[in-house]
């Protein structure tokens, strides 16, 4: 049986400088942060029979100790982060690679000492390229000295369990994944499939590489997943962060949260 979790890290908004900026709507205010996007976020936990699989690592916060958020997450769950044996990287924006390492005195160590990270090789180059200022080289600079580093080229398999599928889209070299058992199916989109309205609210995305690419792989996902029981995980949904597909009485499918 896979199951999988939310290592929920917080709700913000986003603006033009792209930076991510902590939003509580019990006490701030949306008309405050015009032009923003507010989103949050959620890298996941599932686990399957090769062991613990992450998706995503979120922006790396920290708690007042200096802990990464993420490690108290995953122990919640009654894990460690040792216990980690697969880090699924869909692209390498900051808030999306920013626990893949955990800095402690200012020096950087590999967050998942165990697991092997899995990136596009052509998303670790542009990472370098400096074609956008949502990477943050120094944390793949410590991954790259890791050894923890698994580069792949276009479609294959992780295990018996795991694929991952080059889509474009979100970045040039932006990644899918699915976890299938042959009894559960779940799937996950990265920012291609961010969140379940972009589903039924499609559109061409202005912050993508090839909007046009990703609406159209966004439709994809859903009639190939929905009458095939996929569970989806949103990293930046507001609502449903892990949904299944139901049947409505047209025929038409809609989202429901995963129980």
């Amino acid at each position: 049986m896979l199951q999988a979790y939310s290592l929920f890290e917080g709700s913000f908004s986003v603006d033009v400088s792209k930076k991510f900026i902590p939003f509580d709507p019990a006490v701030d205010s949306k008309n405050d942060r015009p032009v923003s996007m507010f989103i949050q976020v959620h890298p996941f936990l599932i686990e399957t029979t090769n062991g613990l699989v992450l998706c995503d690592t979120g922006l790396g916060l920290t708690n007042s100790e200096g802990k990464l958020l993420l490690y108290e997450n995953i122990e919640k769950l009654g894990y460690s982060p040792k216990d980690v044996k697969y880090v699924l990287m869909s692209h390498l924006h900051k808030d999306h690679a920013g626990g893949m390492v955990s800095f402690t005195d200012q020096v950087g160590r590999i967050a998942f000492p165990e697991a092997e990270y899995i990136v596009q090789r052509g998303e670790w180059e542009d990472a370098y390229s400096g074609i956008n200022s949502s990477y943050r080289t120094e944390i793949f600079d410590v991954v790259q000295r890791s050894g923890n580093l698994n580069l792949v080229e276009g479609d294959g398999k992780v295990n018996e369990e795991v694929e991952y599928c080059l889509s474009g889209g979100h970045t040039q070299h932006h990644q899918t994944f699915h976890i299938n058992n042959g009894k559960d199916h779940y799937f996950f989109g990265g920012d291609v499939l961010p969140e379940p309205e972009m589903i039924f609210k499609n559109h061409s995305a202005k912050y993508d590489y090839d909007g046009h690419l990703s609406k159209k792989l966004r439709q994809e996902y859903w009639e190939n997943g929905a009458p095939n029981d996929w569970i989806y995980l949103f990293y930046h949904a507001t609502s449903i962060a892990i949904g299944k597909p139901t049947m409505q009485f047209d025929g038409s499918f809609t989202v429901i949260e995963a129980k």
